[in-house]
């Protein structure tokens, strides 16, 4: 009685196992035959296919537990059904929350990367920057060589209108021919070095701009998981994307995406590295080429003072020898003048010694006789003559001495002459135009 006072005060529970009809049931009926039986046409419509009053009841209670069980089941499928559902929010919540640390966590990773970057980027410009600077130092040093290189070879051409004898290969010659080697191994050096720095300075452009466009990627990477990472169930943008929740065949790892900017990064600290030590190369070689430069003017200089004092003093000698040689042409002249005039003085002496011979070759007979007198006067003529011979002789050797000063007189004037032109020629010509070599500072590369 309870369970149908249930049933008639309360709604039917929805019923979770699907109704159905019951099944058709055939009843035999038994037929009375009995005394009391009437098997009149009038009762049989009431007494066919009618159930049982126990069949009836049986019905009832297999509904009412039907009913009950579906209640039961409705309930726990409800119960279920929120579990699930409470479940299912917090899972999604949860997942949520992983999701947005995972790409606050992927934030401070791009942020980090993005930063080094950065930093490399700025290394690098600042890097080239200075080896820009170097650049132009090795530019300005190999254009300041020329100044030397030009004075080197105009001092060797100058010095070939050099006469005779003072055409050598002094030492002058020597130093100025290192010093034009020097210059021309020096330019070939600056160049190799000018072109080993215009490809780093290349290879630090490209680096920077594989690490700029591996910034810019971080950068709209950033924005997007910044983004990402704002997004809510409230927003009002967003919507369904299907096709989304797949992985693209050509998507890195987080050890390859951290490997590719990390190997970025150390290409980029190499480079800068090399910009570095070429950097620090670049200054020794200036420094050492200047200084090259200098001690080697320095020595060529020297050598030039050195001759210009040998030359002084050989044109000095020979002037001297000159006013020797003048004063001995004068006081040959002189004696070859002395000489003539003895020479003549001894005409008188000779005439009047053979008038005398001549006249007595008069005398008579036996006067001509061969007397003391006439043996003193031939004697006299023989005399005189062998004087006079002895004059002439001694004046011939005077007449030559004195062709033989004057040619030495002209040899002396013209070697100094000669020494002149070459003294002109290395302090006039050569060492005025060393007064324009190129300072230091210049040489290095600093002006």
């Amino acid at each position: 009685m309870a369970q149908a006072g249930v049933l008639l005060t309360k709604e039917p529970a929805p019923q979770a196992v699907a109704a159905s009809d019951l099944p058709v049931k055939v009843y035999e009926m038994a037929l009375n035959t009995g005394p009391d039986s009437s098997s009149g046409l009038a009762t049989a419509g009431f007494r066919t296919a009618k159930y049982l009053p126990a069949e009836w009841y049986q019905s009832n209670n297999d509904l009412y537990h039907k009913a009950s069980t579906g209640c039961e089941q409705g309930e726990r499928g409800r119960a279920e059904a929120k579990e699930l559902a409470e479940r299912a929010a917090a899972t999604a919540q949860r997942a949520q929350q992983d999701s947005t640390a995972s790409l606050g966590q992927r934030l401070r990773d791009i942020h980090f990367w993005k930063a080094e970057l950065q930093k490399e980027i700025e290394e690098l410009d600042a890097k080239t920057g200075l080896l820009a600077a170097q650049k132009l130092r090795l530019e300005r040093a190999l254009d300041a060589t020329e100044v030397p290189y030009a004075i080197a070879t105009d001092n060797l051409q100058c010095r070939e209108r050099r006469q005779p004898p003072d055409l050598v290969s002094d030492e002058v010659e020597r130093e100025l021919l290192k010093e034009a080697e020097l210059i021309r191994n020096i330019q070939e050096l600056l160049k190799r070095t000018l072109m080993q720095a215009g490809n780093q300075m290349r290879l630090n452009r490209d680096h920077k701009e594989v690490c700029e466009m591996d910034w810019s990627d971080k950068i709209e990477t950033y924005n997007i998981d910044d983004k990402c990472g704002r997004y809510s169930n409230q927003s009002t943008n967003i919507q369904f994307h299907p096709s989304s929740v797949k992985f693209e065949e050509s998507a890195s790892t987080p050890e390859t995406w951290a490997k590719f900017s990390h190997d970025n990064i150390y290409r980029a600290e190499q480079e800068k590295l090399a910009s570095i030590n070429l950097r620090a190369l670049i200054d020794n070689i200036l420094h050492d080429v200047s200084e090259d430069l200098r001690m080697q003017c320095a020595a060529v200089n020297e050598a030039f003072a050195k001759r210009c004092e040998e030359l002084d003093d050989a044109k000095h000698k020979l002037e001297h020898h000159l006013k020797k040689i003048l004063k001995e042409i004068g006081d040959q002249e002189a004696n070859i003048a002395a000489l003539k005039q003895a020479i003549k003085d001894k005409e008188a002496p000779m005439k009047v010694a053979q008038t005398r011979l001549y006249d007595r070759s008069f005398r008579p007979n036996v006067e001509l006789c061969r007397d003391e007198a006439q043996f003193r006067l031939t004697g006299e003529v023989e005399e005189l003559t062998e004087s006079i011979e002895s004059l002439k002789k001694k004046l011939l050797e005077s007449e030559q001495s004195l062709r033989n000063l004057e040619d030495t007189r002209m040899n002396l004037e013209k070697e100094i002459a000669v020494k002149t032109n070459s003294i002109f020629i290395d302090r006039q010509k050569c060492m005025a135009h060393r007064t324009h070599y190129p300072v230091v500072l210049k040489l290095a590369g600093y002006r």
